[in-house]
């Protein structure tokens, strides 16, 4: 066992008696040691039960012949970061996620993981760590919030946020802003809807790193408890047959995932996640395929904040898995893929069935013949940019209108909100990248402005920022190269005109060459926002969005 290297042996007396300090048994001692990693703590919804999850992990464990044995990982709420510094620090904790369980794992000599997961970095992070350690893991997350209840439809975060532009526009009262602060998160989990949680939480199920179930059952319910049990137990066989991370996520594992990622209609995040976790992987994941992959998959959900469906829905309509059955109709995934249940993807999904047509498309019916996010390229986006095609309301598909430039985020919302946005125009948030940020913040609060206000039907919003899964209507973020780097996007000037045609995948900026060839010229690097801490390290180490924001040493 890998464990031996602190357990076994005469030079090991000193390690066993440190042992002996934690209460720990010679019996315990002789079984394989599991790593539980537990990102519960009592600032993330999603967050808050983690610790039950965890003693059932620890149950399974133990039920199977395991030594279970704790540790921490972190956690942002994003929705409370949201719109100020703090959301500067969500992104970045992807890395130190990683980082940590990677120092934490490699120290002690564990023989195996489970991962206990549930917010937006924390799933990436965690699976990144998993392919960078490559021990026998497992993943059982928190799983997601049930919804709201308003006026008798289902509600969600992203409708609060909305409900906030409104107030401002005047559409709503005081009152009923109240009412939706009480009922839009009715319990524990992540939030509702297919946003960033939900989307890593779903397609890590997808890519065969967890059980059924993990991405969709409600957190309240007692079946995941039960989920965490089996997780448990599970490990102990992958322990046994040495099935590890590097064997599961390999390259069409990837593929496995996009192709549900657009089936799904998942948060525009998972074109930071993937990569990142691909790379850790040794898998070159370049997003240009994501059209590929698009052009191919049908998009078979639409669930909050693309339509009225929820978390709750998908479970009760059968799952990923029920997803994945439908795409196998038409040879879409590699079915014949080893995956954490011991089994394949094709044992997996067998018998597995569509129960709800309303929630998950039929393959023959699907809600648009191609995927739910689109990659753009153009003058504005030599790299990339990236949309949620399957929230954007089909008047906004193509779009041309002049630009409005704003240097922050901040900056941008007091406009939206003060009125001085009109149906045309295209809002430009800029510096907002990876390193201009620093951070790469999320813009729910300017996209759930302008849903508030009306005007998602008129007004396009692009960054090289990026947005929260709640975001809908035509936001494309991870703009790249960003405008700290001297990318397209810091060359707009007020007034410019900009063109969208999402179906083309094209962002153009209406600017002669010679004209940007000038402006290129003219320009200068702003100096950074932040000059020291982690974020000034993080500034230093990222690269661009298009890449996954991924760290790398300076060359």
């Amino acid at each position: 066992m890998k464990s031996d290297s602190v357990k076994t042996g005469v030079s090991q007396a000193p390690h066993r008696s440190l042992f002996n300090a934690l209460g720990y048994t010679e019996e315990e001692r002789r079984r394989p040691m599991i790593g539980i990693v537990c990102s519960y703590n009592e600032i993330v919804p999603g967050h808050m039960n983690l610790d039950k999850i965890a003693e059932a992990v620890k149950m399974g464990v133990a039920m199977a012949g395991g030594m279970p044995v704790m540790f921490p990982a972190i956690a942002v709420c994003d929705g409370i970061a949201m719109g100020h510094i703090g959301m500067k620090y969500s992104l970045v904790t992807r890395d130190l996620i990683a980082d940590s369980t990677e120092c934490m794992a490699k120290a002690h000599g564990f023989d195996g993981l489970v991962m206990i997961p549930n917010c937006d970095k924390n799933v990436p992070g965690l699976l990144m760590a998993a392919a960078r350690v490559n021990v026998p893991t497992i993943f059982v997350s928190g799983g997601p919030m049930l919804a709201g209840h308003i006026d008798g439809r289902k509600r969600s975060l992203s409708s609060m946020f909305e409900a906030v532009g409104a107030v401002a526009a005047g559409k709503m009262t005081m009152e009923k802003l109240a009412e939706y602060e009480e009922k839009v998160c009715p319990t524990c989990g992540s939030c509702s809807g297919m946003y960033t949680a939900n989307s890593m939480n779903c397609l890590t199920e997808a890519i065969g790193m967890a059980l059924p179930g993990n991405g969709t059952i409600p957190a309240v319910y007692s079946a995941r408890i039960r989920l965490a049990k089996h997780a448990g137990m599970k490990i102990m066989e992958l322990v046994e047959k040495n099935i590890r991370p590097r064997d599961i996520m390999t390259r069409e594992a990837f593929m496995n995932a996009l192709t549900m990622d657009m089936a799904l209609g998942c948060s525009t995040n998972t074109m930071l996640h993937l990569p990142a976790i691909a790379h850790e992987a040794g898998v070159e994941l370049n997003m240009e395929i994501a059209n590929e992959v698009s052009s191919r998959t049908p998009n078979l959900c639409h669930l909050a904040p693309a339509g009225p469906t929820y978390m709750e829905d998908l479970n009760e309509a059968g799952g990923i898995y029920a997803v994945m059955n439908e795409l196998a109709k038409k040879d879409l995934l590699n079915l014949d893929l080893i995956t954490a249940t011991g089994k394949t993807v094709r044992e997996n999904i067998a018998g597995c069935y569509n129960r709800n047509p309303e929630v998950i498309r039929p393959i023959e019916n699907p809600y648009m013949q191609s995927g739910g996010i689109a990659v753009l390229k153009g003058n504005l986006a030599p790299d990339t940019g990236i949309v949620k095609r399957s929230a954007v309301l089909p008047e906004m598909m193509v779009h041309e209108g002049p630009a409005r430039v704003f240097d922050c985020e901040e900056d941008a919302i007091a406009a939206i909100t003060g009125g001085k946005i009109v149906p045309g125009d295209v809002v430009v948030i800029r510096y907002e990248g990876p390193k201009g940020g620093p951070g790469m913040r999320e813009m729910l609060n300017p996209t759930s402005a302008i849903a508030g206000m009306g005007l998602d039907d008129t007004v396009a919003l692009i960054t090289d920022g990026r947005f929260s899964g709640a975001s809908r209507g035509a936001s494309i973020g991870h703009v790249s190269p960003e405008a700290a780097v001297g990318g397209p996007i810091a060359l707009v000037h007020e007034g410019d005109i900009i063109s969208i045609d999402i179906p083309a995948n094209r962002l153009e900026l209406k600017v002669s060459d010679e004209e940007l060839a000038k402006r290129k010229a003219a320009w200068t690097p702003r100096e950074p926002k932040v000059t020291d801490g982690y974020l000034k390290r993080y500034a230093a180490l990222v690269t661009s969005g298009n890449r996954g924001a991924v760290l790398e040493l300076p060359r």
